[in-house]
């Protein structure tokens, strides 16, 4: 297996990833302006780009999925809740679908709470052992936070539900399993995220201090976000393809 996690604008990480023997990969939260680093990455490893996935549609940054998906033919994913809420077509992703990358299996997991469309994504190296080894979270769980909820206007609710996704999701998931976020330090994604770009799931249950909290005080806690960008709705028309 090869894995690539690739700093980018506005404290993002976008990921490139799959498995060399078949000759397949997968690109994860790409940026637009990054798409030729990805074409580029496949083709100096010999690799088809097998799925372009978005884990949710980005209130911070332009995506660069589609139009990646587009240059190398393959399709562009999100979670199917996106049906009737962008104006494209899409292969859309369910929660515990199985996308075969050859040796790398890569499980949906859908996970709302920053926002209603939100997945993570389940990895395993057939080549390493049957058990996962990494979770790619995106705006779900971040190092030493978690991702804001207020994106919809409806924190409360939203708040809730992400308490829901991480305690009955991810944090039933072994505490070795590796974490890779879409964002650390300087993202207006969530407050207080750690600079160290991953972390595993038992260090973040030890010392994530909103992971311990009871749900009425996590839900308090999470509303304390940063400003919004001043482009959030303009960035997330655009990225849901839509008239700005």
């Amino acid at each position: 297996m090869f894995f690539r996690q690739i700093p980018t604008v506005d404290a993002s990480l976008s990921y490139f990833f799959g498995c060399a023997t078949i000759g397949k990969a997968v690109a994860v939260d790409v940026v637009a302006g990054d798409e030729e680093w990805f074409v580029e990455e496949a083709r100096k490893r010999a690799v088809g780009i097998a799925y372009v996935v978005d884990t949710h549609i980005h209130a911070d940054h332009y995506s660069g999925g589609r139009k990646l998906a587009r240059a190398v033919g393959a399709p562009y994913c999100l979670h199917e809740s996106d049906r009737g809420q962008v104006g494209f077509d899409f292969m859309p992703l369910v929660d515990g679908q199985l996308l075969d990358v050859g040796n790398v299996k890569v499980k949906v997991l859908h996970t709302p709470g920053h926002t209603p469309d939100s997945i993570c994504l389940l990895v395993t190296d057939l080549r390493r052992g049957e058990a996962p080894w990494f979770v790619i979270t995106g705006d779900t769980l971040f190092v030493g936070a978690v991702g804001r909820p207020d994106l919809l206007g409806r924190e409360e609710e939203m708040a809730a539900q992400l308490y829901e996704t991480l305690h009955a999701k991810l944090l039933q998931l072994p505490d070795e399993i590796e974490i890779f976020p879409g964002h650390q330090a300087g993202s207006a994604c969530g407050a207080g995220l750690s600079g160290k770009p991953s972390s595993t799931l038992g260090f973040e249950k030890r010392w994530n201090p909103l992971l311990a909290k009871p749900c009425d005080h996590f839900v308090a806690a999470v509303r304390d976000v940063p400003p919004k960008l001043p482009e959030m709705e303009q960035m997330m028309r655009a990225n849901r393809g839509l008239a700005l």
